[in-house]
């Protein structure tokens, strides 16, 4: 497929194969060099960890066509932090922060024809992995690894503009206590998927997980970070040792700061407490803010600002995210990595 042939006005968050990807093999106690190839198939042992037993874990990240013409990474040094922790907590090899970042770069410059044009509201979309592989039976750690990047152009989350939706509680868990809540591997997402369907076959948008240990404090919303606006202007999150630490989600913290001078906490969502916002929502690097119109809980549903319109903060939070990201606001230091 050449750009020619994609409607960017119709991108969805769909697999599309590109070009070229990155692919590097951890052998021998270090990581190979590392090429650019157009093969898209893996080729691995039967008896791979990541197969048997979950020893895999991901990231996802986007590229952006800035309004001058140039490309934008958002905050790739902070991925590679966080899947250096999730390789910590798999036994796995850590990638260098700057194998990570020139795998990324290497990527989109490969595939830039593929990176949605500026005005679009679209992105090329990154997706680094590392996978336990080779020739292995054992619960152990695998014999080898491989970290590969590979891309895709994705649209605008919002298709006709930024709106509300419902979610609503559910009952299972996404981790356990102690578990791989922090880290973003494959098998939190696996949890997800029966709760989620469900949730999407009663009308909603997606479920709400709580707290693993209680049941009684909001912990993520779907595969997204959970954020609140309270009626005096804070803006509270949650942090617990089972909810992954969202690369926008930190970035949130700091512009609501910064930018918007609210009082940001980062603590305890009861379920039993919305009534202490008046807005709400959900935010990760596939949709940047989702706004929560309502939460149903226990067969009742709690609205925030509306069920139709997006609050006020919300709005300027996610215009101050989106402006950085495309090149129209200057960013904090570093946070935007030039291609």
């Amino acid at each position: 497929m050449g750009n020619e042939s994609i409607n960017w006005d119709k991108l969805g968050f769909d697999y599309i194969k590109t070009d070229k990807r990155f692919l590097s093999t951890w052998r021998d106690g270090q990581w190979e060099k590392g090429t650019l190839t157009e093969d898209n198939v893996l080729h691995i042992s039967e008896g791979s960890t990541a197969l048997h037993y979950g020893q895999q874990c991901f990231e996802g990240l986007k590229a952006y066509r800035a309004k001058d013409g140039s490309i934008n990474l958002f905050r790739p040094d902070q991925n590679a932090a966080r899947m250096q922790r999730s390789c910590t907590r798999l036994l796995m090899p850590h990638v260098p922060t700057d194998m990570f970042i020139e795998a990324c770069k290497d990527v989109v410059r490969a595939n830039e024809r593929f990176i949605p044009p500026y005005g679009t509201g679209g992105a090329l979309y990154l997706r680094p992995f590392v996978i336990g592989v080779g020739d292995n039976i054992g619960v152990r750690a695998a014999p080898e690894f491989i970290f590969s990047v590979f891309c895709i152009p994705v649209g605008p989350y919002f298709k006709g503009g930024m709106k509300p939706h419902n979610f609503a509680i559910s009952s299972y868990d996404r981790a356990a206590p102690q578990g791989t809540g922090a880290a973003k591997v494959g098998g939190n997402y696996a949890a997800s998927m029966m709760p989620g369907a469900e949730a999407k076959k009663n009308g909603f948008a997606d479920a709400i997980y709580l707290d693993p240990l209680t049941h009684s404090k909001i912990e993520e919303v779907g595969s997204a970070n959970f954020f609140g606006i309270t009626h005096d202007d804070q803006f509270i999150t949650p942090k617990s040792p089972s909810v992954l630490p969202g690369i926008t989600r930190l970035s949130l913290i700091e512009l609501a700061e910064s930018r918007l001078g609210l009082k940001v906490t980062e603590g305890e969502v009861f379920i039993d407490k919305l009534d202490q916002f008046k807005e709400a929502g959900a935010c990760g690097t596939a949709a940047v803010i989702t706004p929560i119109g309502g939460i149903s809980y226990k067969d009742k549903l709690h609205v925030f600002h509306s069920e139709t319109e997006v609050g006020p903060v919300t709005q300027r939070l996610y215009k101050e995210l989106t402006g950085i990201q495309f090149g129209e606001i200057e960013g904090p230091a570093g946070w935007v990595v030039k291609v």
